[in-house]
């Protein structure tokens, strides 16, 4: 339906209103949870060369040097089978495979030092097509395997010749195994691992991971990697303003109704919306959207729903979707317990991220 100022009261507005997040409910198909293992598009273009280490922190420029070797040694000649690639892989040449050697990296860091754009960085330096490497997080990775099957899986992976994995998450002892076992399998298969990790419960320090308890967590798998720690503070912040306080729910209104593209949604409703929706398609919820708004932000009510907003704040800083909030600041969402438990890094980064995107919407009220 089209709008007119005279009908909204809202001042200047797009011609076509904002979409409710709540009215949507995607359904991923099995093909696509395979054709996006490939860096989300806030790292397409990041590579080795735009990492800016922190000058005081020279464990930053050393894991640069290290991946930049790493990529460098998964090199070869491309594979020359003429195989036609079939669903799921089958059916199409292998990944000529490394020489023997260390076959994984783990990158073991805090929150905002950079560990996403580097295991980008690392995929995107790998010589290899873009059908021969994989990326993707933890949580994707668990649902491909849910989706397919874990045989599928390893038939689908076993042909690559790097499997990126970020956000390793050690919070489900089940499915730690169970991508443990995984991952076996595909070193076996010749396959190159890169990680970074979440927080185990109960094992917080300053909210970094210690490579030790990850080491340890992937049992027979821990000879095949190689730590690289990665000191400092969160780049996302580092020299930069504050985030905007949030704002009215009539300016975050207008906003949305004068942005094309943009979605419109009462906090505590999206909340319970995302309850309905499986994690794995939170992606998909925000096809298309420019900017999200929400309106009467609200503290967190428990670890069940923060969990998955965590999961939502990922997929829109992926997609660098802006978001403009009216309520409670985002440093404000989590209570003290949350902050306290065994998944505070997970609640950091969320806020973290979230922070971030609020200072990339400011200039949707500024432009309204």
């Amino acid at each position: 339906m089209r709008n007119s100022t005279a009908d909204s009261g809202l001042g200047q507005i797009s011609d076509v209103s904002p979409v409710s997040l709540c009215a949507r409910e995607p359904h991923v198909p099995a093909e696509r949870l395979v054709a996006e293992m490939v860096p989300p598009p806030r790292f397409d273009s990041v590579r080795f060369s735009t990492y800016l280490p922190d000058p005081n922190q020279p464990s930053q420029t050393e894991a640069v040097r290290v991946l930049e070797s790493f990529a460098g040694g998964l090199g070869g000649a491309h594979a020359t089978g003429t195989a036609r690639r079939g669903f799921f892989g089958f059916g199409r040449a292998r990944a000529p495979k490394a020489p023997a050697g260390p076959r994984g990296v783990y990158l073991d860091g805090g929150y905002g030092v950079g560990k996403t754009h580097l295991l980008a960085s690392l995929w995107h330096a790998t010589p290899a097509e873009p059908e021969f490497k994989a990326f993707g997080t933890f949580v994707e990775l668990t649902n491909l395997v849910g989706a397919l099957g874990f045989q599928k899986t390893v038939q689908t992976l076993s042909g690559h010749r790097l499997l990126c994995i970020d956000e390793f998450e050690l919070d489900d002892p089940g499915d730690t195994v169970l991508v443990s076992t995984l991952l076996g399998k595909l070193v076996d298969a010749g396959v190159a691992l890169a990680a970074t990790s979440n927080t185990l419960p109960g094992k917080l320090g300053e909210g970094r991971f210690a490579a030790v308890d990850f080491l340890r967590e992937i049992q027979g798998l821990s000879a095949h990697f190689r730590p690289l720690r990665i000191d400092g503070e969160d780049y996302r912040h580092r020299g930069l303003p504050e985030a905007p306080a949030p704002y009215s729910d009539e300016q975050v209104t207008k906003a949305a109704y004068a942005t094309q593209g943009a979605s419109l949604d009462d906090f505590p409703h999206l909340l319970e919306h995302l309850a309905r929706i499986h994690p794995s398609r939170y992606g998909a919820l925000t096809d298309g959207i420019t900017s999200v708004c929400l309106t009467d932000v609200q503290p967190i009510p428990d670890q069940s729903t923060a969990l998955r907003l965590v999961v939502l704040a990922d997929r829109l800083y992926d997609r660098e979707v802006p978001v403009l909030a009216a309520g409670l600041p985002f440093d404000q969402l989590f209570n003290e317990e949350m902050l306290n438990g065994g998944y505070r890094k997970k609640y950091f980064r969320a806020i973290s991220r979230l922070t971030a995107l609020a200072r990339d919407a400011k200039g949707l009220v500024e432009a309204g």
